[in-house]
Order: C-alpha cells, then structure tokens, then sequence
C-alpha cells in the first residue's frame, strides 16, 4: 500500500521556499561538491592503478563498476531510511564510509584489495546522493525544480570536472597512495559542509522495509531511462584515460573532464530552464544526439585536441539530460516519498553502473578499445526511445 497518507518525516512546510538559491540549497549544494570532488578524484585513478597492476580490461571494468552491487543491496535500507530517519546525519554517516573506503585504497597492492574497498565505497554510496538529491528537492519552489536541480547537478559536474584532472596531478607527483589518503580528507570536509545544513526535523513514523518504500512504482520511467545513460556514462569514467593512454595521448588528458565541465557550466542550467518551459521530451532526444557524436569521435580520437572536441559535444548530452530526469523522477513522486523517488532513479543508475564498464570491457578485450565505444551507442538509442514513447506520459506529468 501507498505510504502518501502518512505524515512527512522531513517537515518543510509548502511553499516556504521562493527562491533556488536560499540558505538550505547553498549549504546543500556544497556539501555535495566536496563529497563529489573526493569520488571524482578517485575513480580516475582507479582504473589506471589497476591497470598499472596487471589488471586486463574485463577486470578494470569489473572494479569500476562492483560498488553498485553493494550500492544496490543497501537501498533495500536506505529508501526507507531516508524517508524516516534525519537526512542530514545519514549523508554524514554515509560520507565517513565513503573516507574510509578511500583510505583503504591508499593501504591497498592488490586488486582484490582495491575490489574489498570498491565494495565498501557503495555502502557509502547507498546513502550519500539519494540523500543530497532529496533535501535539494524539498529546498525548491515547485515551479522551478528543473532549473534548481540543474544549478544543484553543476556541484557534481565540477567535481567530475577538476576531480580526475587533480587527482592525476596528485597521483603524479606523489603515487597513488598519498593520493587516496588525500582523498580521504577532501571526504572529511565534505563531513564539515554537511554539518551546516540546517532542516527542520520530527520524526513521525517508524522504519518499515517494503517493497513500496524501497522503490516508488511512479518513477520507474526515469529510472529504466537513466539506467542506460550510466552505461554510456560509466564508460567514459572507467576507459577514457587508458584508451587516451594507449592511443598515445598521455599528457594533460585530465582536462578532458575540465573542458566538458566548463560547458555544462552554461548547458546544465541552460537545459534546465528549457525544460521547465517546452518539457523534458523536446530537449531530450536533441541533446543526446550530442553523445552520439562525441563517442564516435572519442573512437577515432588521436590527439588531445580530438578529445578535447568531444568533451564539450558531450557536454551536451548525457551532462545536461541527467538533471532533467532527475527532475521527473521528483515531480512524479510525493513530499513524503522523496528518498523513494530519489533511491529509484539512483536504482536505475546503480544498475547501469553495474552493467556498462563490464559490458564495455568485454567489447573492448574481444574487439578493441574502438570498437567499445561506437557499441555503447546502443544504451543511447534505446534511452532515446523510451522517452519517445513515453511521451504522452511525460507530457500529462509536466503539465499536471
């Protein structure tokens, strides 16, 4: 049965917020960015420590993607959790798990080491962004929820931007695991930001783990969609450098997260204001033409300026839609039902997480690096149809 009778754990009453950028959002906002910076700096050099080791391209993919097991079996309690318990003091917990997990991969030689903590980091996971999405969710005037999660997605874009381009500096300098302690404590600032976040709290219910409170039936849509565009994503994260590497391109191929972050910087916000005002479907389907593109070019890419070319076509795509599904995932679920909404879309994404690297690296081993990239179009087209066909749906959700 539905939860929507019961009474709201998170208390923000209606309409208290007018404006995106008020005191909750910022605070949430940056507490985000910290946290992302600490993931983006690591999963970077994952791949190329594992490399370094040994580790064949299935086995990359594999590391890469085994936090969403972990990540996945978790929201089986934190759904639930953070529909009924203080969301601030979960993404705290959830970010000293996220510390640990990179302090182990700075006291970790072997791969099953780095898999051990890999599989720790999706504890932390589990919790950590459902919990920022839903408290800047509620910190949002209805009527502008495409652009405020467009704003609130360019703390994980800078992250994801200047993260990996840090932490192969770092890395270069001083190895991988000084690199990964540091890691650590970039997580213990993002612990220091989120203490600011101030909510108003009463709990009003108990924890009950059921179905309905694990995964909202009324975003399973965005979730199926985003889904595919995390394989495609991951992808990107988990090869991008070693594929860089072997095609020659080994110096200052960090900035290709730089210069895809500085284009979102005007498209995130951009695609979302045009979403709230022509609707997801229209701006969907063009942008992620975008992606098709920029993995083409990725494939025949040789010098880093080709790669540069393709972060910022990329821009275009998978960075600007993923805010808007987001947003539908939020506008399609009650207030009381945040962290389950929230934890669905991040469901969706867990579980391309999970498929596309292992997916991509078994491409890639049989076929080649190339070869991998212009197989992952196919995620892209079939997440292109389900909003297609989905439209009417979306439609009569936007206007309602």
């Amino acid at each position: 049965m539905s939860n929507e009778t019961e009474p709201q754990a998170q208390q923000y009453p209606p309409q208290v917020f007018v404006k995106i950028w008020n005191k909750t959002f910022i605070s949430i906002f940056f507490a985000s960015m910290a946290m992302n910076l600490g993931q983006q700096m690591s999963t970077s050099l994952l791949a190329i420590y594992a490399d370094s080791l040994g580790a064949p391209a299935t086995k990359i993919g594999l590391l890469i993607s085994m936090f969403a097991l972990t990540a996945l079996l978790f929201k089986v309690i934190a759904a639930p959790a953070i529909d009924t318990y203080n969301r601030k003091y979960l993404v705290i917990g959830a970010m000293l798990i996220l510390a640990a997990s990179f302090f182990g991969f700075s006291l970790s030689t072997t791969l099953s080491s780095l898999m051990f903590f890999r599989l720790l980091q999706g504890i932390g996971l589990a919790f950590s962004n459902v919990c920022c999405l839903a408290m800047a969710a509620e910190s949002l005037p209805k009527e502008k929820y495409g652009t405020g999660i467009g704003y609130y997605s360019l703390a994980q874009v800078a992250s994801q931007a200047v993260g990996p381009a840090i932490g192969l500096a770092i890395a270069g300098a001083i190895g991988y695991p000084f690199t990964f302690a540091i890691n650590a404590g970039v997580m213990l600032l993002a612990v220091i930001a989120a203490m600011r976040i101030k909510i108003t709290f009463k709990r009003t219910k108990k924890l009950k783990i059921t179905l309905n409170n694990i995964i909202a039936k009324e975003a399973l849509l965005p979730a199926l969609v985003q889904l595919f565009l995390s394989m495609q994503f991951m992808v990107v994260n988990s090869f991008l450098i070693v594929f860089a590497a072997k095609q020659g391109v080994t110096s200052n191929i960090g900035f290709f997260f730089t210069v895809s972050f500085a284009t979102m910087l005007f498209t995130r916000p951009l695609v979302g204001k045009l979403t709230d005002k022509f609707g997801l479907v229209k701006v969907f389907i063009p942008a992620l033409f975008s992606n098709l593109i920029a993995f083409i070019l990725i494939s025949y890419a040789y010098t880093l300026p080709l790669f540069l070319l393709a972060a910022f076509i990329s821009a275009f795509g998978f960075g600007a839609c993923t805010p808007a599904i987001q947003t539908l995932a939020m506008k399609l679920v009650s207030n009381e039902r945040r962290g389950a909404g929230s934890s669905t879309n991040y469901i969706g994404a867990d579980i391309g997480t999970l498929i596309g690297p292992v997916a991509a690296g078994s491409v890639a081993q049989l076929f080649g690096y190339a070869v991998m990239w212009r197989a992952m179009l196919i995620p892209l087209f079939i997440a292109m149809s389900i909003v297609f066909l989905a439209r009417k749906k979306i439609g009569g959700v936007e206007r309602a």
